[in-house]
């Protein structure tokens, strides 16, 4: 008698990959992670709490050229004790969003080095990152171009393909375009990677 969700989990795994994008939401705690996913889900801001563990969810988001991708989005705690936990969730991932709080200025050091460590990771090389900032609707929310030097963007491997992504996931302001533009550049990647496949 296999109960039900083991099942379920069997029938979703044996489907082709292409089927879903496999993305992890990543960013420390407060930086408005599972309010981006809730917003994507259901279209309207939830108060959360700390995520504990990880929440998933599959969710079908219709792009700008009206084409529906599903992603299938892994958000996972962003406290301190969580965070060595973040690289068993990247293996194999289509790609990272990471999210920053625009207005927290203190942690963003914090941010940058999480940042840093999680797309240096030989898994990770080359996995496409969508950093998303969020809380930009708020008066003192820095410029995308502070938060680009803030996390020393510049300074991530050149295999490391980003975009950088003003957003209000409160009112779900930037979060399509954001997720057009992971979209694209996960495409890319596995374009070149099919090609590399057929040089060898």
């Amino acid at each position: 008698m296999g109960n039900g969700l083991s099942d379920q989990t069997s029938i979703l795994s044996s489907l082709p990959s292409f089927q879903s994008l496999h993305v992890v939401i990543l960013g420390l705690d407060c930086a408005g992670k599972t309010t981006v996913l809730y917003r994507l889900q259901f279209n309207e801001f939830v108060n959360t709490v700390p995520t504990k563990g990880f929440n998933t969810e599959k969710i079908k988001v219709t792009l700008g050229n009206s084409k529906t991708v599903t992603f299938h989005f892994w958000d996972v705690g962003g406290q301190e004790k969580l965070r060595p936990l973040w690289k068993s969730y990247t293996r194999c991932t289509d790609g990272i969003v990471f999210v920053v709080d625009s207005v927290d200025v203190e942690r963003m050091e914090e941010a940058k080095t999480e940042l840093h460590k999680i797309t240096r990771i030989s898994e990770n090389q080359g996995v496409p990152v969508l950093i998303v900032a969020n809380k930009q609707d708020l008066r003192n929310s820095l410029s995308l171009s502070e938060i680009e030097k803030l996390l020393a963007m510049g300074e991530l491997s050149s295999s490391t393909p980003w975009h950088l992504q003003p957003t209000c996931a409160i009112i779900g302001d930037g979060l399509k375009e954001g997720l057009e533009k992971l979209h694209d550049m996960i495409i890319k990647r596995r374009k070149m990677l099919r090609q590399q496949k057929k040089k060898r």
